[in-house]
């Protein structure tokens, strides 16, 4: 059980193309490209975002409580 040679892999390509189509392939392989991409853009952006300062930290009041009953709300 060697490696497969080039000729395995040019019968398995064959046989997917038969089974998908060309256009179907050509989508696909849109697709993965656009995705990459994007992958990309955002390995950046992030690698951009750790290059800044942290934001200034927001605080605000948090209010405690609890429902003691339920209530109906009538119109």
């Amino acid at each position: 059980m060697g490696s497969f040679s080039i000729w395995h892999w040019l019968i398995v390509l064959v046989i997917v193309m038969l089974i998908f189509g060309t256009k179907k392939l050509r989508n696909m392989g849109a697709d993965l490209g656009g995705a990459v991409r994007g992958f990309k853009e955002g390995m950046r952006e992030g690698d951009k975002a750790a290059d800044s300062p942290p934001p200034a930290q927001v605080t605000g009041k948090t209010v405690e409580g609890e429902v003691r009953e339920k209530s109906e709300h009538r119109a």
